[in-house]
């Protein structure tokens, strides 16, 4: 009884439509089957999704993934049930990534902006559609693998403070602000990561900027200076050290050094 699929995301899908479904008007059950497209909905109602004998609560903000040829059992909970929807061909034989059928990325307002903008695109321009629902599949994998670790299912708030954490890394970032992004109290963070991800706040944040830092410094012709405010780090004496604890050497040498094969 499947409860997750695999998918090759080594090419971008070849976009077949997009658009909002509204079923539900004609009966509580509906079956439907694509034999050659995959089908991604995001779901704004509550029911049921069964699939391969197993069955799978709709709500609000779930995400679910069908390959091509499946049959699939609808039960409505209401008169009219929109979801957004993508059918696609995945041209792609490389790495797969499993995933599970249904999931909830309700907590990633990315997904459904730009699941809306594949919608939108879709009418004028395919490359780009195609290129947004990529994306949106990439990031998919990303709910997935943030969800998963050693101890279990990630706590939404530790998913959306990183999230907020990426976004606003050249903001001056404190950890009551990380705290109120994410729904929950500064204490209550602070253990979040401690528990999950063996830093504190401070630390994850220091970390996830010197990442960046190091990405610029080696890929990119931008100034040393104007790297350091790029990663909320404006002052240069401060960026120096930090990258000294960081990555071992200062920012000229990580810089400098040669290139990995």
């Amino acid at each position: 009884m499947p409860s997750t699929v695999e998918l090759s995301l080594e090419l971008p899908p070849d976009l077949v439509h997009a658009g909002v479904g509204v079923h539900g008007s004609a009966g509580p059950h509906e079956v439907f089957r694509l034999p050659h497209l995959w089908q991604l909905h995001l779901y704004g109602y509550s029911g049921t999704l069964e699939f391969g004998g197993s069955r799978h609560p709709i709500r609000p903000g779930h995400l679910s993934l069908v390959p091509p040829g499946a049959e699939v059992h609808f039960h409505y909970g209401a008169a009219r049930c929109e979801h957004l929807y993508a059918h696609f061909r995945l041209p792609g034989d490389g790495e797969r990534h499993r995933l599970p059928v249904m999931r909830d990325a309700g907590a990633d307002a990315a997904v459904l902006r730009l699941l809306r903008q594949t919608i939108t695109a879709s009418a004028q321009s395919p490359a780009r559609a195609s290129a947004e629902l990529w994306t949106v599949l990439w990031r998919t994998t990303g709910l997935t693998d943030a969800a998963e670790g050693p101890a279990g299912a990630r706590h939404p708030a530790l998913r959306t403070a990183m999230a907020h954490i990426e976004e606003h890394l050249a903001d001056p970032l404190s950890v009551p602000v990380i705290a109120r992004a994410a729904g929950v109290s500064h204490t209550h963070l602070t253990r979040l990561f401690r528990e999950e991800t063996g830093h504190t706040v401070v630390g994850y944040l220091r970390h996830r900027r010197m990442e960046r830092a190091r990405h610029l410094l080696i890929a990119s012709t931008l100034a040393i200076p104007a790297i350091a405010a790029t990663v909320g780090i404006p002052d240069l004496q401060a960026f120096n050290k930090t990258c000294r604890k960081e990555l071992g050497a200062s920012p000229r040498a990580v810089r400098n050094r040669p290139p990995a094969p």
